[in-house]
Parts: structure tokens; C-alpha cells; sequence
């Protein structure tokens, strides 16, 4: 029987708050203001050849409101392997009385590249025969629903199951990887715990077609709208305290430290995750987003 593994982008730690657009293209311009947003992830510190990500993202309201556009761009590096690549988002919504829904779609591209004629094998790995560099074109859909408070999203962000050509080397040797459909729901709720306390407990639900699922549970406590501490449960029982500070109205920074309960935690130190956010304020009557999703 030909065995398959799973080809797919991580999420990590800070992606419901401050990348949302990495999982849902609804979400462009849904903050009413130009945001950019990049984020390192550094995993298994100490393992040689452990993961490292990095993104971009980009996302804007366009003139009548009414619509969101948004740009993002990874590069996830794992050992001899590196996936990169781009999207473009474009979101419509619709305005109600308290609260906004908003449809997206996002079109873009990947490319994988792994180097096998720079590993070494042993006698129970058998040696790839050649290196692979391929671009896989995709389209993501989502639906987002926001309050002043409350927010809900589906989303996803991959529709096409993308798999390597035949002379790629992958198949020959019975081993088939590709992209398969996932799909992502977030939600969240901030209260207001006096004039200086508001708490955000919120969820992220990840399902890929023959992958265990995955679910995360966060709570976020904001200080006087300035600095907030937080915690993230991930179902693989790691835990991640998380820190957040508002710099200044426009500028946001964030760090993010778990180490997974797996065979792994005795050879590696954990993860580190960084995030800086900026929103740009080009009219000056304009005030920055006090929401922080």
C-alpha cells in the first residue's frame, strides 16, 4: 500500500492575534485601518534542522469600507526542506447594526523545495535520488463574523489538493505527498473586568483530512489596554504563556514560549515566537483600532 504524507503550513501560537489573515482571507480589512504585521517562530531550540517560520502580512480597507484587501507571505524551513510563498485576499462586507460579516477569498502560490541529494542515509533510509523544486498554484475561501467583542470565523485557506508530478522522485518511491483541504474555526470574547481588566478567552479548531485534529484554547488578561498575559493550551498538552505590549497606539510587539510534550522535549529547549504589528495612521483624525482582534 503507498503511504502519504501530509503537506501542510503550520499555525502557531500567535496567529489568531495578530495574523488572522494566514488562516482567513475574510478577515482583510476588517480592523478599518492599514495594518502590517510579521512574525519568527524559531521550534525545538537546539534540534538540528528544527523548524523555522517566518511571515508577512499586509491588509487595508478599501475606500468605501466595504471591501478589505490584504497580501501575506511564509517561508516555513524544516531540515532539507523550505516552503515559500504568497497570497493575495480580498474580502466584501456587509454592515449591520452592531456587527459586520465579511466573505474572502484569497488566490496565490507555493513553492516546495527539497534538497535530498544533501542528506546522508543509512541502511534503513533509503537515499532520494533527486532534489525537488516545485510551485503549486491554490485558492483559500472564509466567512468572518465581528462585534465590538465578539468575533467567529471558517475558513479554508487551501481548495485545491495539490500533489507532486509523477518524475518529481517522491512517488516513485512510494512515498505520495500533497496538499490536502484544511479547514479552520476561531472564535473569541472579550469582558470587561472593570475600567483596567478585560479578559479575551478565545479558540482555534484545525482539521486536515488524515492528520489528528487539533485544538487550542487561549486566554488573554489586558491591563489597562496597554500590556496583557496570557495562556494557550494546544492538544498535543503543551502549554504557551503568552506577553503582549502596545508600544503605542500604532505599534504592537508580542513573544510566545512552549515546548511540546513530545519524544522530542528531552533534545530541544522549546519554541520562541516574536511578533511586531504596525498600523498606519495617514489621516490624522483617524484613531487606531482599539479592538485587539
Amino acid at each position: 500500500m503507498q503511504s502519504e504524507r501530509i503537506w501542510a503550513t503550520g499555525c502557531h501560537v500567535f496567529t489568531i492575534y495578530f495574523n488572522p489573515l494566514a488562516i482567513n482571507p475574510a478577515y482583510a480589512g476588517s480592523r478599518d485601518i492599514v495594518s502590517a504585521a510579521a512574525l519568527f517562530r524559531s521550534q525545538m531550540q537546539g534540534l538540528e534542522g528544527a523548524p523555522v517560520t517566518t511571515t508577512m502580512s499586509f491588509d487595508m480597507p478599501m475606500r468605501n469600507k466595504k471591501q478589505g484587501f490584504g497580501m501575506q507571505a511564509f517561508n516555513d524551513k524544516i531540515g532539507i526542506t523550505d516552503l515559500s510563498g504568497g497570497f493575495v485576499s480580498y474580502a466584501y462586507r456587509i454592515f449591520m447594526e452592531k456587527s459586520t460579516i465579511a466573505f474572502g477569498l484569497q488566490a496565490g502560490a507555493t513553492h516546495f523545495k527539497a534538497n535530498f541529494s544533501s542528506a546522508t542515509s543509512n541502511n534503513s533510509i533509503p537515499a532520494q535520488p533527486q532534489d525537488i523544486n516545485q510551485t503549486f498554484l491554490n485558492l483559500g475561501a472564509g466567512i468572518y463574523f465581528n462585534t465590538d467583542r465578539f468575533y467567529f470565523g471558517i475558513s479554508i485557506p487551501h481548495l485545491l489538493k495539490n500533489n507532486f508530478n509523477s518524475n518529481s522522485g517522491i512517488v516513485n518511491n512510494g512515498l505520495d505527498a500533497r496538499q490536502y483541504l484544511q479547514s479552520f474555526i476561531v472564535s473569541g470574547y472579550i469582558f470587561s473586568l472593570g475600567e483596567d481588566f478585560k479578559i479575551e478567552p478565545s479558540f482555534l479548531f484545525k482539521g486536515i483530512q488524515g492528520a489528528p485534529i487539533q485544538f487550542d484554547l487561549n486566554t488573554n488578561l489586558w491591563i489597562k489596554g496597554v500590556f496583557s498575559v496570557g495562556v494557550q493550551y494546544h492538544t498535543n498538552a503543551s502549554i504557551a504563556p503568552i506577553a503582549e505590549f502596545k508600544i503605542n497606539p500604532q505599534m504592537r510587539m508580542g513573544y510566545s514560549y512552549d515546548r511540546s510534550r513530545s519524544k522530542f522535549e528531552n533534545f530541544n529547549s522549546g519554541s520562541h515566537e516574536f511578533m511586531l504589528s504596525y498600523e498606519f495612521d495617514f489621516q490624522k483624525e483617524k484613531v487606531s483600532s482599539p479592538r485587539s482582534f
